[in-house]
């Protein structure tokens, strides 16, 4: 093959490669040609791992063997400075910079030559990346191993993989892992080797694998016999996961700051993006994610993150949320088109993306949004929910559809998430996702309160306290909540039947929920009305016909179907908390106070951290509930306000219920009252 002069032979080169890797060649940029230059990146490439060095090899390699007319030089060239990576050159300049390279290499070579079909895998792997597609990657690889020549092989393998991280192609990516690892054996070139155990340690773990640690083993010995910092780089990003796994939060932030010196010092431009994904995942089991809105506001703009990976944008919509934003969470996920979760494209990142909108919308209430979550998600429910090369997990993806059932109302469905997400979770030995998990399960149980959940709720919440102390791990605020909604279920179980209550001889109104909608049923009749917070309230109070609820307990989500406080005495105030409450709140403050004492004579500074955090609360709570010399406190009339609100989103709900069937409407006018305590007395 002739190009301007010159004769291309890629197996001259690659044995030139190989003495220098040997160390029968040295380098010599001056005055050695593009060959000399050539040869530097090769070694600083796929030999060093040396990312950053590998660039300026092969930058001065490209404009000298332009200068020379030397096509294969340039195609050469060309090729190394696109690196190990699809989609290394981040910004902007740069990125444009080595695609022109790569097409006017692609010119200056024989249409039918190897240089030829390597450069059109590489443009074609970028090409789709971007997009988080991987039909030219593929159409490539298929050309590739049609010519056989094995370096071009395995270069369309590696970018193949690369493309196609997101959830559905994991068998596929298992294939194109072993083919990799097979091909290495006759590329003459250990980066190849090395590339292929990486991609099938990082496939492991993203399917869940138990023997993903084995294969990290093997590929740790062989950076310990001869160093690579790029894949080393990695390499110690998923060790950095594993400590979080672990509950091990300080080793990981040092080992996190550890990698990111590191990914650097190798030039990987995922250095900075990587470390904030570690910090996030960190933080947001230390319950700590709203810390980093400020720093989140500057990373989502940074020009080193990869095109197709927005889980700095949705961390920031889960921060903001957490932090009571709703404004900024809503404004960070209308970036990413608005609240639309099917827009996103496919990305090692996207489960993790995918478990961030389903938090959001659980925070602010977006049950539109938590639906769509749900179906996107629900295919891959037995995957671990992992981001990049496995450099940060949240444990089973059945934790996120749990969530998104919750704030459907799909009690009975998140139980079921939940359960398996626990199991899951065990068996992925992610314990602070396994407390969340457990958490999670407990909150759902306590919000169905059927014969038998509440004991179980109490057990599931008290594993995830133990777990949580063992690991010195915050429990998330809403475990006082929780609590107490059990010690009210629990005595509310002991005195009627699960289920729902009704009048005798009466016919009452009744509300399913069914995904987005609610079926309304009344008598024979029967509507489907859209979601609306109204709609909730209705649920509510036809639920619990005859009871009458603080519209202060209904704004704040505290009042549920089959979860209500019942007045038994016609007064017309309401306790905050009902003495069964409070006389459980004193017993555990009493066995608080022994735990305490326990752990401080043992030095377990940990476990009486989280018990001093439950006592602080506890007594916040009894504190706010009682009055004067410790009378119970009653509401009084600065609850107007959600006497207001609720009043209005009730009757917008009827409205909504009577465009549909007029006599349904008629009827829940007739029956359900409002004010400061709302109530559906059916006739």
């Amino acid at each position: 093959m002739h190009v301007g002069g010159a004769t291309c032979v890629d197996d001259e080169f690659v044995e030139c490669l190989d003495e220098f890797a040997k160390g029968a060649l040295v380098p010599a940029p001056s005055g050695g040609g593009a060959r000399a230059f050539l040869l530097g990146g090769a070694h600083a490439l796929h030999v060093d791992g040396d990312l950053q060095a590998s660039r300026e090899w092969y930058d001065g390699a490209y404009q000298t063997a332009r200068r020379e007319a030397d096509g294969c030089g340039m195609a050469r060239a060309a090729l190394g400075l696109a690196g190990l990576w699809v989609h290394e050159n981040r910004n902007a300049a740069a990125a444009a910079v080595v695609r022109d390279r790569l097409e006017q290499a692609l010119k200056a070579v024989h249409p039918q030559s190897t240089l030829a079909a390597r450069l059109r895998s590489r443009l074609a792997g970028e090409a789709d990346y971007r997009v988080g597609g991987s039909t030219r990657i593929l159409a490539a690889l298929d050309d590739a191993r049609r010519d056989g020549d094995p370096i071009a092989v395995a270069e369309a393998v590696s970018l193949a993989h690369n493309c196609l991280l997101g959830p559905a192609h994991g068998s596929l990516r298992h294939d194109l892992a072993e083919e990799l690892i097979a091909l290495s054996a006759h590329t003459a070139r250990r980066s190849d080797l090395l590339m292929g155990l990486l991609w099938r340690t990082v496939d492991l773990i993203l399917d869940g694998d138990p023997h993903a640690e084995r294969s990290l083993a093997e590929l740790r010995d062989l950076l310990d016999a001869e160093n690579h910092l790029a894949v080393r780089y990695v390499v110690r990003a998923i060790e950095v996961m594993l400590h979080i796994r672990a509950g091990r939060f300080a080793e990981a932030e040092a080992a996190a700051m550890t990698c990111a010196e590191a990914g650097r010092a190798a030039g990987d431009a995922d250095a900075t993006g990587w470390f904030g994904a570690q910090m996030i995942t960190i933080r947001w089991y230390q319950g700590r994610l709203g810390e980093l809105v400020p720093t989140l506001r500057e990373m989502v703009h940074s020009p080193t993150l990869s095109a197709i990976d927005h889980s700095h944008v949705i961390g920031l919509a889960v921060a903001a949320a957490a932090n009571g934003d709703r404004r900024e969470a809503h404004g960070a996920l209308a970036r990413l088109g608005g609240c639309r979760p099917d827009r996103l494209p496919s990305s090692s990142s996207w489960l993790v993306s995918i478990y961030g909108i389903v938090e959001v919308a659980g925070l602010v209430g977006d049950v539109d949004t938590a639906q769509a979550a749900y179906g996107l998600l629900r295919p891959y429910a037995d995957l671990p929910m992992v981001g990049s090369l496995g450099i940060a997990c949240f444990g089973s993806a059945q934790h996120a559809l749990g969530v998104a059932s919750l704030t459907l109302g799909e009690t009975d469905r998140a139980v079921a998430h939940l359960r398996t997400a626990v199991c899951d979770n065990l068996a992925l030995a992610h314990w602070p996702a396994t407390v969340l998990s457990r958490v999670r399960l407990a909150e759902a149980l306590a919000r169905r309160s059927g014969p038998d959940d509440v004991a179980e709720a109490e057990q599931t919440l008290d594993n995830a306290v133990r777990e949580a102390a063992g690991m010195g791990m915050p429990l998330p605020a809403s475990v006082g909540a929780i609590r107490g909604d059990l010690v009210r279920a629990a005595a509310r179980v002991s005195t009627v039947d699960s289920g729902p209550r009704t009048v005798a001889g009466r016919v009452p109104v009744t509300f399913q929920r069914q995904g987005r909608n609610w079926q309304v049923v009344f008598g024979h009749r029967s509507a489907v009305v859209e979601h609306c917070l109204g709609m909730w309230y209705l649920a509510t109070l036809t639920a619990n016909p005859g009871y009458e609820m603080p519209a202060i307990d209904l704004a704040a989500g505290t009042a549920r179907p089959l979860a209500v406080v019942v007045d038994r005495g016609g007064s017309s105030h309401q306790p905050v908390l009902d003495e069964v409450a409070m006389r459980e709140y004193r017993q555990r403050l009493a066995a608080l106070a022994e735990e305490i004492d326990k752990y401080e004579l043992s030095n377990d500074e940990r476990r009486a951290e989280v018990a001093r955090a439950e006592r602080d609360w506890l007594i916040a709570e009894l504190t706010a509930a009682a009055g004067l010399g410790g009378r119970v406190r009653e509401f009084t009339s600065g609850e107007e306000r959600a006497r207001i609100s609720v009043g209005k989103a009730i009757r917008r709900a009827i409205d909504r219920v009577a465009a549909v069937d007029p006599a349904i409407g008629d009827e829940l006018r007739a029956t359900v009252q409002t004010g400061l305590r709302c109530c559906y007395r059916p006739r």
